[in-house]
C-alpha cells in the first residue's frame, strides 16, 4: 500500500508482464504504482514450462520471486485491489480501484491479461490448466506419447492437431458437435489416423483436476490422459475499452512494435495484446514496455 497518489507510471496488473515492466522502470528511478488483484489466470496450473531458468517451477514460485526482486527498487509501490475505472485526466490518467483508491500518472501500462470463457461442461473449469490444457508448448512434453483428446473444431482444431501430432500419435478429435473441416483437412486427419467424434460432451469426470473420463451425451465414456481445448477468451479488464483502446478482430488490444496502444500514453503488454500466451513472452513484452516508456519520459524531461 502507498500514501502517494501521483506517479510517473501506473501499471494495472502485477503478474509477469506488469512486474517485468515495473523492474525496467524501477531501475530507471521512475515512480511506479502496480495495482493488482492477486488473481492471475494461470493460478490453477501446477507447473510452468518453456521459460529458461524457471522450467518446471510453479507459476506462484516464479511470480513470488519476481515480486521480491521488484520490491528492492524503492520507487516501485504496490496497491492490492482491482482497478475498476480509468479516464484521461489532464496530461495523464486517473485510475480508480474497488478499495476506493484514486491514483494518477503520466503514463499507463495495461498488463491486465485475458480471461478464458469456460464452456458449459461439468468438470471443465476444475481441470483447466491441469489436465484440460491449452498449449502444447506449455504442457505437451509432459503428456507426450499418451492418449490425448483435442476438444475443438474447425481451423483451431486442425492447427492444434498438426502441433500435437508431433508429441503423440494417439489422438482423438472431440468436435462437440458436427465436424467443421474441409475435404483436404479431413483427408490429412484420416491419413494420420486421428479419430473424429462428433457427439456432444456432457461432463469431464476428474479427481482434483486430473481427468479421468470424458463422458458423452449418448452415455459413452472415453479415457484420456489429457485433453487440449481452445475456449473463447475475453479481455480481463474493461478499462482498455473505456479509454478507447482499439481491439483487434481476434480480441487483443492493438499495439505497435513498441507496445503503444492506439491511445497516446497508454501501453499494453502480456496476454492482453499478443497471441503468444506464455510467461516468457509476458516478461519480454513487459520489459520492452518499461524501456519504451522510460525513453519517452526521459526525452520529455531532457
Amino acid at each position: 500500500m502507498t500514501d502517494n497518489k501521483n506517479f510517473d507510471v501506473i501499471i494495472i496488473g502485477g503478474s509477469y508482464a506488469g512486474l517485468s515492466s515495473a523492474m525496467a522502470l524501477g531501475r530507471s528511478l521512475r515512480n511506479v504504482l502496480i495495482i493488482d488483484s492477486g488473481l492471475p489466470c494461470n493460478r490453477q496450473t501446477p507447473h510452468s514450462h518453456n521459460f529458461l531458468t524457471q522450467d518446471g517451477k510453479t507459476p506462484k514460485e516464479i511470480s513470488t520471486l519476481a515480486k521480491e526482486q521488484v520490491k528492492k527498487y524503492e520507487t516501485v509501490k504496490f496497491h492490492k485491489g482491482l482497478a475498476t475505472g480509468g479516464i484521461k485526466s489532464g496530461d495523464g490518467f486517473e485510475i480508480t480501484t474497488d478499495t476506493q483508491g484514486k491514483f494518477t500518472a503520466k503514463k499507463l501500462i495495461l498488463a491486465t491479461g485475458l480471461k478464458d470463457v469456460m464452456p458449459d461442461i461439468t468438470g471443465f473449469a476444475a481441470c483447466w490448466g491441469i489436465s484440460v490444457i491449452p498449449c502444447p508448448y506449455c504442457h505437451g512434453f509432459e503428456f507426450r506419447n499418451q492418449h490425448t483428446g483435442i476438444m475443438a473444431n474447425g481451423e483451431k482444431a486442425f492447427h492444434l492437431a498438426s502441433l500435437i501430432h508431433n508429441l503423440t500419435k494417439d489422438l482423438t478429435m472431440l468436435t462437440n458437435g458436427k465436424a467443421d473441416f474441409n475435404l483436404e483437412q479431413m483427408e490429412k486427419l484420416n491419413r494420420q489416423g486421428i479419430k473424429i467424434i462428433e457427439t456432444s460432451i456432457s461432463e469431464i469426470a476428474h479427481e482434483n483436476g486430473q481427468l479421468k473420463q470424458v463422458i458423452l451425451e449418448d452415455g459413452n465414456k472415453l479415457n484420456f490422459n489429457a485433453v487440449y481445448a481452445a475456449p473463447l477468451f475475453a479481455q480481463h479488464s474493461a478499462i482498455p475499452l473505456s479509454l478507447g483502446c482499439e481491439i483487434t478482430e481476434n480480441g487483443y488490444i492493438k499495439v505497435d512494435g513498441f507496445q503503444q496502444t492506439t491511445v497516446e500514453g497508454v501501453f499494453a503488454c502480456g496476454d492482453n495484446s499478443g497471441m503468444m500466451r506464455s510467461i516468457a513472452n509476458a516478461v519480454y513484452s513487459g520489459n520492452l514496455t518499461g524501456a519504451m516508456i522510460n525513453g519517452l519520459l526521459s526525452a520529455a524531461e531532457f
